[in-house]
């Protein structure tokens, strides 16, 4: 399985973070729609990720729930079909939340730095830095904590718990 090393980190707006971003990037920005359905999994976590009518992805995932940088395994299969292939899974697994986001991507290397708008909990930064088989997590790590320098993004806002969780956490009405 590939793996990378993620950090999340609440923020006050994207727009106060994109030019930092901008400035640090080897690409982007690039904008993305993203409509994250999770599904029921007992060893992990399984989302359908839909960009547009025809092109998503099955994302299988694991990583602990932690607020500093942490090591996440993930498969990932494109799909052409994620209306029906939703449907399937929700029947057979259950239905376990969904996200929707606005994602602003730039590659800075390795690492792929996510300005991300999230519908009903607000903006958010996320990194993922790429592993290479048998690199330590160390390495990520380090990376990871000299972005977040760069960004002035500080210790206390890091985020222990993915997008579906917080938005679970919410009253409802």
């Amino acid at each position: 399985m590939a793996r990378n090393i993620e950090i999340k980190a609440r923020i006050d707006s994207i727009d106060s973070l994109l030019p930092l971003a901008a400035k640090i990037a080897s690409e982007g920005p690039t904008e993305i729609l993203q409509d994250d359905t999770f599904f029921t999994c007992s060893n992990g976590r399984l989302k359908l990720r839909a960009f547009s009518e025809h092109e998503g992805q099955l994302i299988f995932y694991q990583r602990s729930d932690s607020a500093g940088p942490k090591e996440s395994f993930y498969v990932i299969s494109p799909t052409a079909s994620h209306d029906t292939l939703r449907q399937a899974l929700a029947l057979a697994y259950g239905e376990g939340g969904r996200v929707r986001k606005h994602r602003t991507l730039f590659l800075v290397g390795r690492t792929r730095v996510h300005l991300d708008r999230v519908e009903g909990l607000g903006d958010f930064l996320e990194l993922e830095v790429v592993l290479n088989e048998g690199e330590s997590n160390e390495i990520g790590i380090s990376v990871a904590h000299e972005l977040l320098e760069k960004l002035a993004v500080s210790p206390r806002q890091l985020v222990e718990e993915a997008y579906v969780d917080l938005l679970a956490k919410l009253p409802t009405s």
